[in-house]
């Protein structure tokens, strides 16, 4: 019998650095794949179509809600995200792992439908160093930066539902630990078939 694979779900507030670890994991990783995200935002600039995200408009989407082909979808900072279903039955089933980029609400989504995803809080040190961050990306307008502050406190409530917290003080270590984290799971004795030692 196959064992399947973890989903590994990394949410963050915007400018915690969720993204960037979440690649690093991946590349580092053959077992661990990842997931590109259904999205009605506009694309940043360098952000490629089927790479970054599949960036479709407010009626696709809707659409592909009413013809259930995401796992969780959720309405952040005005735009829709949803993660593709086929595409993560098909990792896990194979028995690689998948790690999900996505916001809290989407997490706590994915965690219902399946109890042993291993759900990991990102955050940068202090809300001071988050605040930093996002103002010297130069990504966001004024009035987007302040609903994105906002947003982080709101998350932040949430936090206590996520199984491990991972602070982002240097990229490095966070990738390291996140790996720990990783490795630690798969040698969870509930996630290990019992059919290795007979």
């Amino acid at each position: 019998m196959q064992k399947k694979g973890l989903i590994i779900v990394l949410s963050a507030p915007s400018g915690a650095g969720k993204t960037t670890i979440c690649n690093l994991l991946i590349k580092k990783s053959k077992n661990i794949k990842g997931s590109v995200s259904y999205t009605t935002r506009t694309p940043r600039k360098g952000e490629k179509n089927g790479v970054d995200y599949f960036f479709v408009n407010k009626k696709t989407f809707k659409r592909m809600i009413f013809n259930k082909e995401f796992i969780e979808w959720a309405l952040v900072h005005d735009n829709y995200y949803g993660t593709p279903k086929r595409y993560l039955e098909k990792a896990i089933n194979s028995g690689k792992d998948i790690a999900l980029d996505i916001d809290v609400q989407g997490g706590l989504n994915i965690k219902k439908l399946y109890p042993n995803a291993v759900l990991v809080f990102i955050m940068t040190p202090t809300m001071k160093v988050l605040d930093k961050r996002i103002k010297t990306r130069k990504k966001d307008s004024e009035t987007e930066i302040k609903k994105r502050l906002a947003n982080a406190k709101k998350e932040l409530h949430c936090m206590n539902r996520y199984d491990y917290l991972l602070i982002n003080d240097k990229l490095s270590q966070a990738l390291r630990n996140l790996e720990k984290i990783v490795y630690s799971e798969h040698n969870r004795i509930s996630n290990i078939a019992i059919q290795k030692f007979n």
